[in-house]
Parts: C-alpha cells; structure tokens; sequence
C-alpha cells in the first residue's frame, strides 16, 4: 500500500521541528545525572508522583514485559493535561525518540519530549503492529462490566483514579493515555487488535520534562497481552503481570544551557463570541 502524505508537516523551525541535537544529548549524555527518586509499581496498581520541569523520569520493564497507562498533567494546573488524540496528529500514532506529548487547549504546549526509547528499533511488525501506542486508550470497569457482566476495580482507569486521589485529582481527571510497551494496530477490518509485550527486563521508556509535571502509571491488569482479555478464550492472565520501576533524574545543568518551558499557546482571542458595537450604541462624537 502506497504511503499518503502526513497532513501535519514539519516544516523547518516550526513548533514540530524538534531540536534533535538537544534531546539527543539528554539522551545519551547520562554520566552527569542524579538519581532523585526511585520506586516500583506492583502489579494490578497505580502510582502518581512528580517530576520538576527540566528533569527526566524513565519506565522501566524491571522483571520482563509489561504494559502500563500514562498519564500527565501540569503539577500547578491540572486543567492541562496529556492530549492523545493531538499528539496522535501531530506526532505519530506510536511514539518514540524525539517525539512529545502534548498538552489539551487552550495551553497546547510540550508536556514532556522523548528522549530515549530502547524499544525503538521494533518497528512494524508483519501485521502492521508497532509499540507504545496511541491508538487505543486505557482498560475500565465501565466496559469490563458491559462485556463481561462482572465488576474488577483494578482495571487501570481505577488504578489512575486511585493514584492521583492523594494529590486531589478524581477519576474526573483520569484522561486517555499512552500505552507505554503495547503493540497495537489496525487489521484488515480496520479493528484494534493488541498483540503480547516486546520488552525484556532493564528496556525503558525515558522523558524529558518540559514544565513541572504530575504523572500517574497503572500496570496494566492485562500484563504484557499474551493472554486474550476477551472473547471466547480469555482467561486471568494474573500469571503474566510483572511490576515496573520509575526513576526521577536530575541532570546535568550544562545540558540546559540555553534550554527554557515551552510558553502555553499564543492563541489569545475570543473565538469570535464578542460582536461589534452596533452604530446606535456608538460614541456620536
């Protein structure tokens, strides 16, 4: 099948011409860093925590494959938060190296720029698979209930909920996710189809954090997908749900030399709803 041209283009010094160089450095540049905060996530739960602006956290498969849900807001303003469908368009619908999630409108902005993928050279599978996906967005008991007539509260929306209840945030807040080490995609039917986790123990998944960051991680009740979640030969897959490990770096300041927050949107009108002063109302002088 012939390729059709993206309809987002990166033209050169565009808010998409990401500076490769720069986050090429953060990437590699790793003998300066400072390991600030460091944690595992059990299986079948969620945790928040923070991330100063200019720091880097990394996702890490620390027992063996292992999907997760990601979600991030603005540490100060949970109103801007992570925007999938956006970032899809703008980005790619799997992302990696150099690509950035962005933030919801009005503020439209980088959240946070990928640095270092140890998954990047997957690919496209034979079925047109590829991972960290954007696709599809996070399990729910809504739908778990809808399919299958049973209640389980540890699907990752409830997860997310959970985790961010302790920094005042609800399951209002949970939004769609990055589907950190799933491999997704669409088949012939033009359906969603999920196939089982690349990763091995020690890949990562690393981020740049372009403004102080609230971020939130469920591992996935489905653990790494080799086992059907639905349909006629689904089954627990309890035995394929592995942690995951989330570390915090503060880095080397030399590295941001010249580097500062991306500014919010510079859109500033009224979206048309103020109406021009009719000529009775005008100042006759």
């Amino acid at each position: 099948m012939p390729s059709y041209p993206a309809a987002y283009q990166a033209s050169k010094g565009s808010a998409l011409d990401v500076d490769r160089a720069f986050y090429g450095r953060i990437g590699a540049q790793t003998e300066g860093r400072e390991l600030v905060d460091q944690f595992v996530v059990p299986i079948r739960s969620g945790r928040a925590w923070t991330v100063p602006a200019g720091h880097v956290f990394r996702i890490v498969t620390v027992e063996g494959p292992q999907v997760a849900d990601l979600n991030i807001w603005n540490r100060h303003n949970p109103r801007e938060r992570f925007w999938a469908s956006r970032t899809r368009q703008l980005q790619q619908a799997h992302v990696s190296n150099f690509d950035r999630l962005w933030s919801t409108l009005p503020y439209l902005r980088p959240l946070a720029t990928i640095t270092h993928d140890t998954l990047a050279d997957y690919g496209i599978d034979e079925y047109g698979g590829r991972v960290h996906d954007l696709l599809g967005t996070r399990c729910d008991p809504y739908v778990n209930r809808m399919l299958t007539g049973e209640d389980f509260h540890h699907h990752c929306h409830s997860n997310l909920t959970r985790a961010v209840a302790p920094y005042g945030l609800t399951e209002f807040d949970v939004h769609d996710v990055l589907n950190v080490f799933q491999v997704t995609g669409l088949n012939a039917e033009d359906k969603y189809f999920m196939k089982a986790c690349p990763a091995k123990t020690g890949d990562f998944l690393e981020f740049f954090a372009e403004i102080d960051l609230l971020c939130a991680l469920s591992t996935c009740p489905g653990g790494d997908l080799s086992v059907p979640l639905w349909g006629p030969d689904a089954r627990d897959p309890l035995e394929v749900c592995r942690p995951l490990g989330v570390e915090v770096y503060r880095l080397d300041p030399a590295l941001l030399e010249g580097w500062s927050s991306p500014e919010v949107a510079a859109y500033r009108g009224n979206h048309g709803m103020t109406l021009p002063t009719p000529s009775w109302e005008k100042d006759p002088a």
